[in-house]
């Protein structure tokens, strides 16, 4: 080969590197943009309420109901940036729609979680809210019916698009007015919010072949149809546990933590991972959410680096609730009224304030021993 050729060789060589490095350049452009576009309609603003610096349970206090998995021990790390990129902190509204269609226009939030993610710690604190607490439903007070307050359930319903009565036309939809809601009642603070519907929550059940749960009192297996014992649930089963309600709504709280618990298990078992690709199809397009594939991303990394006793679901303490009835009922106009849970709103505010700032619950609030689920 002679000079001129090795040249033309050299040249040739230069403009393939470039146009690589371009095409490269433009993949990774192209990435970006599409792992940082939401998958759905963004939370709707509100005002950030400031945290009040220090807080001290008043003598006689209540604490709430905590669950650890699976102790009550929180493993410090020696992490001080957040790991897999994420934020430092990331307050997330789930919630478990009780439709059965596969479209999200009709449903009332059959289940209201606050999941605080910490990506220093890491840490995962589960909080539920009770589903009948009478609140003030903001910007609907226009409606032909005249209705501005219900249970926090229906401000998931009166957000969506199938409610009948145009209350809100917001694309973030029943998720977005629920955040709103929650905000203006007791200061939660979402930044994200994912929506399963139940016919989406047994697809997810089914596609990872099922999950294990052990029933330990008569009441829940005469109430479910299950055996004492251990069982092997599908997707139609777990949800008839999750939605167990005739021990009380406290209890059927506790239900969908073990099913929750059942669920974590699972995931984390070396066989459900020939399961992802049936597990995606279960859900793409059936969960409503406005993450960033990104976001995503940062949450998977996080779930392979979180320690189990570093996964604690939370409740107000069952104390604070007395059974009421609110008349009339604005929504039904039924003359009995609806059943509601009288409880002061400050109270619940304090403690979603600590919780969001990563101070309650504390451990040491759950030595003693509770009826709680304890994750395995």
């Amino acid at each position: 080969m002679n000079r001129k050729q090795k040249n033309i060789l050299a040249i040739l060589a230069l403009i393939a590197c470039g146009f690589f490095s371009a095409a490269g350049i433009y993949a990774y452009q192209t990435y970006r943009t599409f792992a940082q576009v939401p998958l759905g309609a963004a939370l709707p603003e509100y005002t950030r309420i400031s945290l009040p610096p220090t807080w001290t349970a008043t003598v006689g206090t209540p604490q709430g109901a905590v669950t650890l998995a699976p102790t009550i021990t929180l493993a410090p790390t020696n992490t001080i940036e957040p790991i897999c990129s994420g934020p430092d902190v990331m307050n997330i509204l789930a919630v478990g729609a009780d439709s059965r269609q596969d479209a999200y226009i009709y449903g009332l939030a059959d289940a209201i979680r606050i999941v605080r993610v910490e990506f220093k710690t890491p840490r995962v604190t589960i909080l539920e809210f009770p589903r009948d607490l009478w609140v003030e439903i903001p910007y609907i007070a226009d409606n032909l019916h005249g209705i501005d307050h219900g249970k926090l359930n229906q401000a998931y319903l009166f957000g969506q698009p199938g409610d009948g009565f145009n209350y809100w036309d917001n694309p973030s939809g029943g998720a977005g007015l629920l955040a709103l809601t929650l905000n203006q009642n007791f200061g939660v603070q979402s930044d994200h919010y994912v929506t399963v519907n139940m016919r989406t929550f047994e697809n997810i059940v089914n596609a990872m072949g099922g999950i294990d749960m052990t029933i330990t009192d008569e009441e829940t297996a005469k109430n479910t149809g299950l055996p004492i014992g251990a069982n092997h649930l599908d997707g139609a089963g777990a949800l008839k546990v999750a939605r167990n309600r005739e021990e009380g709504v406290f209890e059927r709280a506790n239900n969908q933590n073990r099913v929750l618990c059942a669920l974590r298990k699972k995931i984390l078992s070396p066989g459900v991972v020939t399961k992802i690709p049936d597990l995606i199809a279960s859900f793409q397009d059936n969960i409503r959410t406005d993450f960033t594939p990104e976001q995503i991303t940062q949450l998977a990394c996080l779930g392979t680096k979180l320690r189990p006793q570093n996964i604690a679901f939370a409740s107000f303490p069952e104390e604070l609730f007395t059974p009421s009835r609110q008349i009339p009922d604005v929504y039904t106009h039924n003359p009995k009224g609806v059943f509601i849970w009288d409880v002061d709103f400050k109270i619940l505010r304090d403690y979603v304030a600590q919780f969001q700032a990563g101070d309650w619950p504390p451990a040491e609030s759950i030595e003693k021993e509770t009826k709680e689920v304890v994750c395995e």
